[in-house]
């Protein structure tokens, strides 16, 4: 008997804790409760779910609340154009026409036409070799330990004798790339057709010292702001190409044929006209290294 009624003391007891347990939680539930922006579930619906960073959010999620909140539509490099169609049409905007930002690496000397190179023994990563003084003579150039390559989930970038190259078939324009190198020498810059031109050295040098570090570096003759300075602007000894003003449709060849050192390349993708008009022609050697550079802006160190 003692026992039946220990048993039955005990159910109640724990009958009468789980409806106040259950009651104690609807009322946090209803107290507590945040309204999430319908919105909110719409846009992160309509993202990729990739969560690369490259719209320079922690994720997808967190990308769609910045939305809600006003942040530019356009600025997945996954989902592209038809993404930032999407997200405008949930928050009931109109979407400016942009152009995919990919990655670009101001450099293009292999590791032949390094001049002052040393080897290096330490950590097998730019990083650490940004550390130490005299790797190679040009403190400005890619330093080819495939830092990159390892931060890119994409296979879209390698290590071909000693430079960064981007593949831009593979490439989705995440940026991890540009913000692992410890030089920053990659930089993001508009795709506003499938091949556009940049400048493919970072270094701010006067000509003879750069001649003296690099077999292909800029030298810095002003040739290509002196053609066409509505495009390019010249600082600190440098050449950068402004791509607000910069169009597909410009005619680029006598900048290109007047650039003493070939520091001016096309990246990208090749159109079939390009393939075209290049069809049966030989290219110097160090233009084989296609996919570099424009000018980069940041302090440099190493």
């Amino acid at each position: 008997m003692l026992t039946t009624t220990t048993v039955l003391t005990a159910a109640g007891t724990m009958l009468v804790l789980g409806l106040a347990m259950c009651a104690v939680l609807g009322w946090a539930s209803r107290a507590f409760h945040v309204a999430v922006d319908p919105r909110v579930e719409a846009a992160s619906a309509a993202l990729p779910g990739a969560n690369c960073g490259g719209c320079g959010y922690v994720g997808c999620n967190e990308y769609a609340e910045a939305v809600v909140k006003g942040a530019d539509v356009s600025l997945c490099p996954v989902g592209g154009a038809s993404v930032a169609a999407a997200l405008a049409e949930i928050m009931g905007i109109e979407v400016k026409e942009t152009a995919p930002r990919r990655p670009v690496v101001h450099c293009a000397a292999n590791h032949s036409q390094r001049l002052g190179r040393h080897e290096y023994k330490g950590e097998q990563t730019c990083a650490a070799a940004n550390l130490v003084a005299g790797v190679q003579g040009c403190v400005y150039g890619c330093l080819g330990l495939g830092d990159c390559v390892r931060a890119c989930e994409y296979d879209a970038i390698h290590i071909v004798d000693g430079l960064a190259t981007v593949d831009y078939v593979k490439c989705i324009g995440c940026s991890a790339c540009a913000r692992v190198c410890p030089r920053n020498i990659i930089t993001m810059i508009p795709f506003k057709a499938d091949q556009v031109l940049v400048v493919k050295c970072s270094n701010r040098d006067m000509g003879k010292d750069v001649t003296n570090v690099c077999k292909v570096g800029c030298i810095g003759c002003r040739s290509c702001t002196r053609l066409m300075g509505e495009v390019f602007n010249f600082d600190r000894n440098l050449p950068s190409i402004n791509y607000d003003a910069y169009t597909a449709s410009l005619d680029m060849s006598k900048v290109l044929e007047k650039c003493p050192m070939a520091s001016l390349v096309w990246v990208g993708k090749p159109t079939p006209k390009h393939l075209e008009q290049t069809a049966g022609e030989v290219l110097p050697e160090r233009i084989e290294a296609d996919f570099k550079t424009t000018a980069d802006q940041a302090e440099w160190r190493g």
